[in-house]
């Protein structure tokens, strides 16, 4: 098994509003909280004590939110969500019945299975609602990464249910950039929260920002249970960043498992790389499509290579 043999589905997720109202900017943070509350109240049997059940190996829950791995991996750390993503660049607030509102839930690994749990919990949200406004929706249609329809309607094609893996990415990747060639920039979409020496980075770093992708690349690989890749342990020539623009952002959310709020920031924005060794490219495509740094679950460390 290659480094890069990680599976995967993008599904796209297309909701219909079906009352006018009013949403927060930030709206992935709202969904992925939707989704596990709905989550919770259709499957905890103990009060959501967790550390008290009997049942926490085997809940849904934790295997659909909290990545459970086959051992213990050292690097994992705060990483236990390791097995989805949820993306959303609509930035409106203001929704009039029937507008569409668009977001994507990556899932990866064994994660890939429980589609069906995710599909009814969105289903739940939309007719519990979402955010501050209690938002409903019904859910129009999901896509498959090739913009199949798995979902049209009440229909579900699980024919059309069909993962890649990372490795075919890099290579159409690849061949995009060798045809069109590319700019030696990476814009980043979604704010980047990376830690070094016990500090938060205010500024991009090339390196450490690679380094980040090999340490997600390592465990995604023991997710898959590939523990003996070393893609973590590779030496790869370093790079230099000649400009960068920065831009500081805070997400405030609620986290109604721990009934408290969070706030999260990070730095988005775009740098431009003097060069971009042969080694390192196929690293950094990777990362267009599993993230990079913490928060990734709420769509942080989202970005591409321009």
């Amino acid at each position: 098994m290659g480094e890069f043999d990680i599976r995967y589905i993008k599904l796209h997720f297309e909701l219909e509003m079906v009352e006018d109202t009013t949403m927060s900017v930030n709206k992935a943070s709202a969904i992925r909280g939707g989704i596990g509350e709905m989550l919770l109240r259709a499957n905890c049997i103990s009060d959501r004590d967790c550390e008290k059940c009997d049942f926490e190996s085997e809940c849904i829950v934790q295997r659909t939110m909290y990545s459970k791995f086959d051992r213990e991996v050292e690097l994992v750390g705060d990483m236990n969500s390791i097995g989805y993503i949820i993306e959303c660049d609509d930035y409106r607030e203001d929704y009039l019945a029937g507008d569409i509102l668009s977001f994507s839930l990556l899932l990866f690994g064994k994660t890939i299975v429980y589609f069906n749990q995710y599909l009814q919990a969105v289903y739940a949200l939309g007719q519990n609602g979402i955010g501050k406004h209690k938002s409903r929706f019904t859910i129009k249609q999901v896509r498959n990464s090739r913009m199949q329809p798995i979902l049209d309607g009440y229909n579900v094609n699980m024919s059309m249910y069909k993962y890649e893996v990372i490795k075919d990415y890099i290579q159409y990747r690849t061949k995009q950039v060798e045809d069109k060639g590319y700019e030696k920039k990476i814009l980043f979409r979604t704010p980047l929260t990376l830690k070094h020496n016990g500090k938060f980075l205010e500024e991009f770093d090339a390196n450490l920002l690679v380094k980040a992708i090999q340490r997600r690349l390592y465990i995604l690989n023991c997710y898959e249970g590939n523990y003996d890749n070393d893609i973590y342990e590779k030496d790869l020539p370093t790079m230099n960043v000649v400009n960068q623009k920065i831009i500081k952002q805070r997400v405030d959310r609620y986290s109604n498992r721990k009934n408290s709020k969070m706030h999260l920031k990070g730095i988005r924005g775009e740098l431009i790389i003097e060069d971009i060794p042969i080694e390192v490219l196929p690293i950094l495509l990777a990362g267009e499509i599993i993230h990079v740094g913490k928060n990734t679950s709420f769509g942080f460390g989202h970005y591409n290579l321009r």
